[in-house]
């Protein structure tokens, strides 16, 4: 870079430009404008079903072999948890489907509630 071109630079730095006015974001102008969803609807997302978890030590862990039962801290009967991305949506209970398994959601997490848990 030669003596002009940081002339050049300093003097455009020095300048203050005019600074871009926006209306204040507020929620009714969210939730009065058109949204189109179809940009997104063909996008994948990971769903995940949780039945419980464990915590063990890792010398528990290493004399696991076949046969050998996890206890879960979640109890027989009580729903599972239903992770889109890593985040609840809901709560069910696995069904049978055709031979496959499958899952009847129970409960499902408002939108607002959701929100609060990313925060």
């Amino acid at each position: 870079m030669n003596t002009s071109d940081s002339a050049t630079l300093t003097a455009a730095s020095e300048s203050d430009p005019a600074r871009a006015a926006f209306d204040p974001l507020t929620a009714d102008a969210i939730a009065g404008a058109d949204l189109n969803l179809d940009v997104i609807l063909d996008v994948s997302v990971s769903l995940s079903l949780e039945v419980g978890r464990a915590r063990i030590p890792i010398r528990n862990l290493l004399q696991l072999n076949q046969g050998s039962v996890v206890e879960l801290e979640r109890g027989a009967g009580e729903p599972l948890d239903v992770f889109v991305n890593g985040t609840l949506i809901a709560q069910g209970e696995v069904v049978v489907v055709n031979d496959r398994f499958g899952v009847r959601l129970t409960d499902v997490v408002s939108p607002a509630e959701r929100i609060k848990r990313l925060r």
